[in-house]
């Protein structure tokens, strides 16, 4: 299992290392709500426990704007992922 002090050392060796991840702040707030967002997800589905909703209210208007956030985040994530990959140079077939 992984310890606290190993995902804080990675995250901290990320942030410090900005050769290997350039984001734009907009881009960090998006990884860090998508990251809030599966950690969540993930105790839904293992322990039946939402921590949004436990914090903010069931469904109350701060929780509902979190979600959307975490959703709107994880649009972004898809679409910088989608914008940054190289597709492979297709060639027209030689005859």
């Amino acid at each position: 299992m992984l310890s606290a002090s190993y995902i804080i050392k990675h995250v901290r060796r990320l942030l410090v290392n900005k050769n290997k991840m350039k984001m734009s702040p907009l881009g960090w707030v998006a990884f860090v709500l998508t990251i809030i967002g599966g950690l969540n997800w993930g105790l839904i589905g293992a322990f039946g426990f939402d921590l949004v909703a436990s914090i903010f209210g069931a469904m109350s208007v701060t929780s509902r704007v979190i979600y959307v956030l975490v959703g709107l985040s994880a649009i972004y994530m898809l679409v910088e992922g989608l914008m940054k990959t190289k597709a492979p140079a297709v060639s027209a077939p030689q005859m």
